[in-house]
């Protein structure tokens, strides 16, 4: 058995570790609240963007904009996946590796990777995965812009036709408790179904239509983007709060453990002390 003298390194040791992972709670608690609004502030945007889309789709058809058409077969997929910079976030960045590799599989050989945050880069080039291009997380207060360089690289290579396809693996913030990873295809665009109104009738364009689609769908593949980013950053500091609560009440019940056989020891001690003591009255 341990002397005290370890068992109350231990102790300080864990509470030292205590320490850190509550104040790293209540710095992600702080965080979670801005970006928790940021996520859900932005998706309406998102839902009126894609009625949009979807009546002028109806109006213009499936070849309007060259965004909205597949190009050839022969094009090699791309997938897009965001994880985060930093770990100590509990299981999220693992669920999100895990699905980006069923989605691999699936799309075949010689799919284009392009990878946002540290986390996932490191992932894939383990597993031997060639990464087109790589992109540092966006921080914990990500803005538009953040993700112009970005946008830009998977619009041209659409339009360049060097990818038939560009998927999107993301987390969605659902609750503090719960971040579900998923794919989503991001291009070729495909507009819901119209169901808000009669399709083709809910707005008036001018313009035109098809004005407004050439200035539309840019900003409908850079919202989506970033709706990703913010979804990302959401889902992070929830993550953390958690893992950081659990690690905080894991060290409070091993400080529990260790200061009960810290007292069982100190007895025993005392104990071994008293018997040594009486047995030498005894033997003289």
């Amino acid at each position: 058995m341990a002397s005290q003298r370890e068992i109350r390194r231990r102790i300080g040791a864990v509470k030292n570790i205590r320490q850190i992972t509550r104040a790293m709670q209540f710095v992600a608690a702080s965080k979670l609240k801005r970006a928790q609004e940021s996520t859900l502030a932005a998706r309406p945007y998102g839902h009126s963007i894609d009625e949009v889309i979807a009546d002028l789709a109806a109006v213009l058809g499936g070849e309007g904009h060259p965004l909205l058409r597949t190009p050839s077969d022969g094009a090699a997929k791309m997938i897009v996946l965001f994880t985060t910079d930093r770990g100590l976030a509990g299981a999220l960045n693992s669920n999100l590796i895990r699905f980006a590799l069923k989605e691999l599989e699936s799309a075949g050989p010689g799919t284009r990777v392009v990878t946002i945050g540290k986390k996932g880069r490191d992932a894939l080039a383990r597993g031997g995965y060639e990464i087109a291009a790589a992109f540092p997380g966006f921080g914990d207060r990500p803005t538009f812009a953040d993700v112009t360089p970005l946008v830009r690289l998977l619009v041209d290579d659409f339009l360049a036709a060097r990818v038939s396809s560009v998927t999107l693996v993301h987390p969605t913030f659902v609750s503090t408790l719960v971040q579900r990873p998923e794919g989503v295809q991001l291009l070729p665009i495909q507009p819901t179904a119209d169901t808000a109104g009669i399709p083709g009738n809910q707005f008036l364009f001018e313009p035109d239509p098809a004005t407004v689609l050439e200035a539309l769908l840019p900003r409908y593949v850079a919202t989506r983007v970033f709706q990703a980013v913010l979804e990302t950053t959401a889902c992070e500091q929830s993550s953390r709060m958690v893992a950081m609560k659990n690690a905080t009440e894991s060290a409070g019940d091993l400080i529990s453990d260790l200061t009960l056989t810290y007292n069982k020891v100190r007895q025993a001690n005392i104990t071994r002390e008293m018997i040594e003591i009486a047995s030498g009255a005894s033997a003289q």
